[in-house]
């Protein structure tokens, strides 16, 4: 299979990791540019800028369209579903009417953990310029509303964000709620975030970075 796009990444970029993961999910394959995000600040640079005006990691240009350039991470989940195939399109059920707009609410909220944890994170390993209590607080209070939503789902007896199998709202969530212990939220005391984190590690195809172990790691 050839390459279907091209990912300009961080390798700790928890946003990158969400297409990396999901491309290995779906058996995509792709090309990608390593940015020095930290110390070197490449994704400031000139020919960085040029790609995307807001200086954001990750980028992605895609094969369709001469090149067409996704800066926003949720567009690049949702293009890669929507391409790969009518198996991977159950990742993103979008005109499901009952599944489709939870999935919806789901990226949502991966973007909300982008937000939180993302810059408490930030905060406590790169000592970025950002209120890092502020954030670690509006972190927990994420990690609360998801082990509530999760365990609504598993009394129901369900196990991920939405419908009988994994979408792409749980890829879009897993990272950042997966390296929250990075920002000092840790994951004791969730207990059905915790039995979710394991099945999404159960998936295959699932590949690690940085600070999120494989499963056999874990036993």
């Amino acid at each position: 299979m050839s390459a279907s796009f091209t990912l300009y990444d961080y390798v700790l970029s928890g946003n990158c990791y969400k297409i990396r993961l999901f491309a290995a999910l779906l058996g995509l394959e792709y090309d990608s540019v390593a940015v020095d995000f930290y110390p070197g600040f490449e994704h400031r640079s000139e020919a960085m800028l040029a790609l995307n005006p807001a200086g954001t990691l990750p980028v992605m240009v895609t094969d369709a369209g001469e090149g067409d350039v996704l800066t926003e991470t949720n567009a690049m989940l949702t293009w890669m579903a929507l391409r790969a195939g009518e198996t991977a399109r159950s990742w993103f059920p979008a005109t499901d009417p009952d599944v489709g707009p939870k999935v919806q609410q789901g990226l949502a909220f991966g973007a909300g953990l982008t937000n939180s944890i993302g810059l408490a994170r930030l905060s406590s390993m790169l000592d970025w310029p950002t209120d890092g209590e502020k954030a670690k607080a509006a972190g927990l209070r994420h990690l609360r509303s998801l082990e509530l939503h999760l365990t609504d789902r598993q009394l129901d007896g369900g196990l991920w964000w939405a419908g009988d199998h994994p979408t792409v709202a749980d890829v879009a969530c897993f990272p950042y709620v997966a390296l929250s212990p990075d920002a000092g939220l840790t994951h004791d005391g969730f207990p059905a975030i915790r039995r979710w984190l394991y099945a999404v590690r159960s998936l295959p195809g699932f590949v690690t970075m940085p600070g999120i172990h494989a499963l056999h790691e874990l036993r």
